[in-house]
């Protein structure tokens, strides 16, 4: 049998055990750090617009704080995309607060803007309250139409906290996802861009609103001789040794982006002239993907298959595909949230979407493999 081509692979650079080892030699083994310290300084460089970043255990930790630093609480209501992973989600209940949904316009597959305002304008007529806060996503790294909303949110004074837990590296007008909005979250999972095994970070607006996030990930201790606490603190904090890692993946952050952006070219030449599969692409110029996941909208009526039968297919020759996230509103754990989508874009995805192998280790000839066999199975 075939190698084995996974989804996503954490990619070394060959760099990171050098920085795990001052971690050892100099008996860093905790939270806090050097490396911490450092990789946080590389992400705010990467990042730019003057942002201070905080990294975290977790991107959804990112999150939480994030909600927490924008003052939701029990009984808020807070605007999610509903086409995403649960931990975009999953904070807001974290908070008592409750997520209502809103769907997704084809192009990004994200947030849809003018959604989005008839669900603002509909929470005020039903709760007599707008909601706390915005949560927009960038699926799969392809940026939404983030301007648009941005003005909807200021139009109703309602603050956006950016999840770019899948975004790193993508580009809306030439700026970095995860900076326009009120804080951003970003995700070092195993799968992503880069990896620090697990972990996180929040993007804040300023020094003084990450000194308050880096005090809230620390159990909220506060600056006396012995434990004393005034408020709720987390356990959040990333490790010494997981920062390590993040710094040396920074050292091959540019060259990961450039690698997923290649295989999705790849994808786009090979798979777009089988009809009834379309690759999503860059909507315009406005927008550059990393392409973290790229991902496939298949039409049984035209190839023969679903895409979970193509997904079956390619495991049986050993090949990694995964459909696409499902919507939080068709979620058990959520059916009782206030949803927003006439036409059910986000499920229409779902139920046509695959992602496909785009780990930045892959090699053309990896990926071509995927194509053969795609089209192998497709009429």
């Amino acid at each position: 049998m075939e190698k084995r081509i996974l989804l996503s692979l954490a990619h070394m650079g060959g760099t990171e055990q050098k920085y795990v080892n001052e971690a050892f030699e100099t008996n860093w083994i905790v939270p806090l750090g050097p490396n911490v310290d450092e990789f946080e300084h590389r992400l705010q460089a990467f990042l730019g617009q003057d942002k201070s970043v905080v990294a975290l255990c977790a991107g959804t930790a990112a999150i939480h704080l994030g909600l927490v630093m924008l003052g939701v609480s029990r009984d808020d209501e807070v605007i999610c995309q509903d086409l995403t992973f649960s931990a975009s989600c999953n904070p807001i209940v974290y908070q008592g607060a409750t997520p209502v949904f809103v769907d997704s316009e084809p192009d990004t597959m994200n947030m849809d803007p003018k959604i989005l305002e008839e669900a603002i304008i509909a929470r005020k007529e039903a709760t007599g309250r707008y909601p706390k806060a915005i949560i927009v996503v960038y699926l799969y790294g392809m940026p939404a139409k983030i301007d648009e909303i941005l003005a909807v949110a200021a139009k109703y004074g309602i603050p956006v906290l950016e999840d770019a837990a899948e975004g790193l590296g993508s580009e809306y007008r030439g700026r970095m996802v995860g900076t326009f909005g009120a804080y951003g979250a970003l995700s070092f999972n195993g799968n992503k861009i880069i990896t620090t095994s697990g972990g996180g970070a929040l993007i804040c607006p300023d020094k003084d609103s990450a000194r308050r996030v880096l005090f809230l990930a620390t159990q909220a201790r506060e600056n006396r001789p012995y434990y004393y606490h005034t408020t709720i603190g987390y356990n959040y904090r990333l490790s010494n040794v997981s920062g390590g890692i993040g710094c040396g993946q920074m050292e091959v952050l540019e060259d990961h982006l450039a690698r997923r952006r290649a295989i999705h070219d790849i994808y786009a030449r090979e798979l777009n002239a089988i009809p009834g599969i379309e690759v999503q692409m860059n909507p315009g110029d406005d927008f550059k993907s990393n392409f973290w996941l790229s991902t496939i909208q298949v039409n049984p009526a035209v190839t023969g298959r679903t895409p979970d039968e193509i997904r079956l297919i390619l495991a049986d020759k050993n090949i990694e595909t995964r459909l696409l996230w499902r919507p939080m509103h068709m979620m058990p754990v959520f059916e009782n949230c206030p949803y927003y989508g006439k036409e059910e874009v986000g499920r229409r995805l779902f139920e046509g979407g695959l992602c496909l192998p785009s780990g930045s280790s892959l090699t053309d000839e990896d990926i071509m493999r995927v194509c053969r066999e795609i089209k192998a199975c497709c009429n």
